[in-house]
């Protein structure tokens, strides 16, 4: 059954060198289908399987007329107008490669790229829609999100969001080409869009240092907060405009930085005198990089031992009368942290000095 708002599936021609746009249709169908059942196979779908429909029928490759793929040398160009037709192939069948493609370079800068399709797949799904629901996206990138959140949602649930409005220009231009016109919107992400609010999920593809006070007060009750924080992916419940909280999820997700001219990018995270099966360890560089205003290495390492190594699953997020915290394994129980540009007090093992949130 097709999703509300769905849409039937682009030509897929590759472009105007192309004497053979049948063939080129064919190539980028039967990649998709290919692409599905990776997708399918990671479990991705299993939250909402009217996910799947939409990866079936949004065509990525009108989202990627080029991007970059690194190499030896730097990075190569793939351009989907290329003379050459055996670059045209290799840029069709990477463009529905379960892999993230770079977009968009500024002095060897990532500004933007297409997210890994399976990871895509993910996030939506534990965002959890129902029919109906407003959805603001933080980080318009290529628009292949907004495109398949509104085969599913419908476009007029659908708002987009992003700094650099060369950004926001060629994602309105590919959500067109592929048949789609939700809100698309040049603005600070972290401000959010309130003329376009109440939403009912927000879900970011740009990593954020701390979760944006604005948007809770632009949510309704119940609504879901899905944002990539520290190498994880949290999932917030929010309560109502001042207080939300939530779990990540189990899996590592790596985006670029939410951009504004009030957020410079974060230092690198150091390993200085860490041990090395912490140095080796993604789960402590998790727990560094969501610590990193409150620990030092060194204690970063000595609570990760203490308490077993614990995966991202066991961490959580808390916004509530000022404050937005960080802790492990429960809201209540010993270790908590400010997070970044949080007013309260030190680090603490829960005590008499941690504020009521």
């Amino acid at each position: 059954m097709l999703a509300s708002g769905g849409r039937a599936p682009h030509s897929g021609v590759m472009g105007a060198h192309d004497p053979d746009p049948a063939g080129a249709a064919g190539l980028a169908a039967s990649a998709r289908a290919l692409l599905v059942r990776e997708i399918e196979a990671s479990g991705a779908f299993a939250a909402d399987p009217r996910w799947r429909e939409a990866f079936a029928t949004v065509p990525r490759h009108l989202f990627v007329p080029y991007y970059y793929v690194a190499g030896a040398g730097g990075y190569e160009r793939r351009w989907g107008e290329s003379p050459d037709r055996r670059v045209r192939e290799r840029w069709m069948l990477g463009a529905y490669e379960d892999t993230p493609l770079a977009t968009r370079l500024r002095d060897g800068v990532l500004l933007t790229s297409s997210s890994q399709p399976s990871l895509m797949a993910l996030m939506l799904a534990e965002l959890r829609v129902e029919d109906g629901d407003r959805v603001l996206e933080i980080g318009a990138g290529t628009g292949y999100n907004a495109a398949l959140l509104s085969y599913r949602l419908g476009e007029e649930n659908v708002t987009t969001v992003d700094l650099d409005p060369e950004i926001t220009e060629s994602a309105r231009r590919h959500l067109a080409d592929a048949g789609y016109r939700p809100t698309v919107v040049t603005g600070d992400g972290a401000r959010g869009v309130p003329e376009r609010a109440p939403f009912d999920r927000i879900i970011a593809t740009c990593t954020l240092a701390s979760v944006p006070r604005a948007w809770l007060t632009q949510c309704a009750p119940g609504a879901l907060i899905l944002a990539p924080l520290a190498t994880g992916l949290i999932a917030l419940t929010v309560r109502d405009a001042g207080h939300a909280e939530g779990r990540f999820l189990h899996t590592p997700a790596y985006f670029v930085p939410l951009r504004g001219s009030d957020r410079p990018d974060p230092e690198p995270v150091t390993l200085s005198g860490v041990p090395g099966r912490a140095r080796e360890s993604d789960r402590f560089r998790f727990l560094l990089t969501l610590t990193r205003e409150a620990l030092d290495p060194q204690e970063a390492c000595s609570l990760w031992e203490r308490e077993g190594m614990p995966g991202r699953e066991r961490y959580g997020v808390t916004v509530g009368d000022g404050h937005v915290w960080a802790w492990l394994d429960d809201p209540e129980g010993p270790y908590a942290w400010p997070l970044p540009g949080s007013a309260g007090p030190d680090p603490v093992e829960r005590g008499a000095t941690r504020p009521d949130l």
